[in-house]
């Protein structure tokens, strides 16, 4: 529930920013008249998201297990690879996501304004296919539905109430350091992804090694403990995990998250101020 609860928040907190931008800038240069077009556009990229978390739960259903394993390995793969992505273009866009969609908002506001429509759409829509993407391969890779589901949704509702706090003015964030911890956080959660999306890879028969253990600690930490679960459910930990399972989520974790924690620091730090001018020479 909690790592699902991290997921929903920092991914709602995004989509949420994005709405608040979009609308508060509507507001300010006085065109109120656009704003139906906006939450048109948020309106569609929610149907889409919901629309691929159906397909996503309800698509395999009557394949055989090799099928339904192979599919949700292949996905878990790609919604680590997508929020890898999303998390260093948040790092790196994060202090002029603003003018990007206020740029994006003023290509737009000749005559009708309906392209608003697609900036609204493929802006918060980004955000909604992440999420239903990774929240679908999390909930799998724990094993439950109902409490990782709840802490997702519930992520999702206090993302919604920061934003219209941060909108209203009454709620101030220090949006580059709850990115950066939130982003650390989602690398480690998306490294237990990543490593049971090859786990069902090998109980589909396309990778190797499935009886070939890394370790095995069932007998000190059993799953249905609840630190166990706990583990489980925060880093997605396996008791008995394969060769393969821990090289992919070493090989994985270890750089990417080095990578997101240099390039975070490099990008707090202060710019050098500019040389004076040299003085002209002073001629007799």
């Amino acid at each position: 529930m909690f790592a699902n609860y991290l997921i929903g928040l920092r991914e709602g907190l995004e989509a949420a920013l994005i709405v608040t931008i979009l609308i508060a800038y509507i507001v300010k240069i006085d065109r109120r008249d656009l704003l139906g077009r906006i939450w048109l556009g948020i309106g569609l990229a929610v149907l889409l998201a919901l629309g691929i978390g159906a397909i996503l739960t309800f698509g395999t259903y009557g394949l055989s297990f090799e099928a339904q394993e192979a599919i949700g390995g292949i996905l878990s793969i790609i919604a680590t690879a997508f929020v890898t992505w999303m998390v260093f273009w948040m790092l790196r866009t994060a202090r002029d996501l603003k003018g990007v969609l206020h740029g994006n908002i003023d290509k737009h506001l000749d005559g009708t304004g309906w392209g608003l429509v697609i900036v609204a759409f493929l802006a918060v829509g980004r955000e909604g296919i992440e999420t239903a993407l990774f929240i679908w391969a999390a909930v799998q890779a724990t094993g439950e539905t109902t409490m990782p589901i709840l802490g997702a949704g519930l992520g999702i509702l206090t993302a919604v109430g920061l934003g219209w706090l941060l909108y209203s003015g009454m709620l101030r964030i220090n949006l580059s350091k709850f990115f950066t911890w939130t982003g650390a956080a989602l690398i480690v959660v998306a490294g237990g992804v990543l490593a049971y999306g090859v786990h069902d890879l090998q109980e589909a028969g396309i990778l190797p090694g499935l009886h070939n253990l890394a370790f095995d600690v069932s007998a000190v930490i059993p799953p249905d403990s609840w630190y166990g679960t706990l583990l489980k459910g925060t880093l997605n930990f396996s008791p008995a995990t394969t060769w393969l399972e821990a090289i992919v989520w070493l090989a994985y974790v270890v750089p990417t998250l080095t990578i997101f924690i240099v390039k975070s620091r490099r990008g707090r730090r202060p710019s050098p101020a500019p040389a004076p001018a040299a003085s002209a020479p002073v001629t007799a």
